[in-house]
């Protein structure tokens, strides 16, 4: 809100500066410099550069702070906008430019979410099957292709082909060293694997996830730890070192990627209860017919 109103927008909020709010549109918006700290989340400033080229003088957005997470989703902000004819500077680290200007329509081919293909890979490094994800881009912006290196570094054959992307267990899975500041969306997942492997992990630089549907970070280590993993947190990440585990609840603090986490371990651990897999229907209402379809093998 504050970006905002320096920019020229007026905004009625309420006295501790939060919700109920009131926008008051007036068919413009002078625009400008702003800065902002955009550290808890890369949203901050892809909005401001989505709206950019509708305000008068265009924006220019000054990140302040500790590194921007999911950097890699305003490089696809960017190839966007000049897809519509914007004209965007974003050669300058931590300062996106968009200059004024009327954006083109155009038809639009837009990627599926591959971070939605996360447990699904994941049960195959579990179960040592294989998984086919038909329609899989060669080429992608989004961060979270890099998927398939993570996966391979946790033990997994990755192949690309005609058909999509198949990733093949092998029987075990290893721990993984990682900073996944730019694909902190598949922490949750990925801690799963951990708790699995047979060597221990270190996830880093996700401490934004703390501000996400629940404080992922916390909430991943306290169900866990409920399973018998030796999991210690830290202010950005986790560590996990292998232990046996056992079956309890698994609380998902009504997010999506907790009920993908608890999914993937109980493949391998009887007695796992999930206790709210509806909660998945945010990004993908047909999670649970699509991964009890998987487990059957059909």
């Amino acid at each position: 809100m504050g970006a905002l109103r320096t920019l020229g927008v007026r905004i009625d909020s309420s006295e501790i500066g939060g919700l109920p709010l009131a926008v008051h549109g007036t068919g413009r918006v002078t625009g400008g410099e702003v800065q902002l700290d955009a550290s808890a989340s890369s949203q901050f400033v892809s909005g401001l550069m989505l709206a950019g080229a509708a305000f008068e003088r265009g924006v220019v957005v000054r990140h302040a702070g500790p590194p921007v997470p999911s950097a890699p989703h305003l490089r696809m902000t960017a190839l966007m906008l000049r897809a519509a004819g914007g004209a965007v500077d974003d050669t300058t680290p931590d300062v996106w430019a968009v200059q004024p200007g009327r954006l083109s329509g155009r038809a639009w081919i837009i990627e599926p979410d591959l971070s939605g293909a996360a447990p699904f890979f994941a049960a195959a490094l579990v179960t040592g099957g294989e998984v086919t994800l038909l329609g899989w881009p060669r080429t992608s912006s989004q961060p979270v292709d890099r998927l398939r290196a993570l996966l391979h570094e946790m033990g997994g054959e990755v192949s690309l082909g005609t058909d999509g992307l198949t990733v093949r267990g092998t029987g075990v899975v290893h721990g993984l060293d990682a900073d996944l500041s730019d694909v902190s969306e598949l922490t949750p997942v990925l801690a799963a694997l951990a708790a699995l492997a047979d060597s221990p992990s270190s996830l880093r630089g996700v401490a934004h996830i703390r501000g996400h549907e629940t404080d992922r970070v916390a909430a991943l280590a306290r169900e866990l730890k409920a399973l018998g993993a030796d999991v210690t947190e830290s202010h950005d990440g986790l560590e996990i070192r292998p232990r046996p585990l056992r079956g309890a609840p698994f609380q998902t603090y009504d997010d999506h990627r907790l009920a993908h986490a608890a999914a993937v371990v109980g493949l391998a651990v009887p007695g796992v209860e999930v206790d709210d897999v509806a909660c998945t229907s945010k990004t993908l209402p047909e999670f649970p017919a699509l991964w009890s379809a998987m487990v059957a093998g059909s």
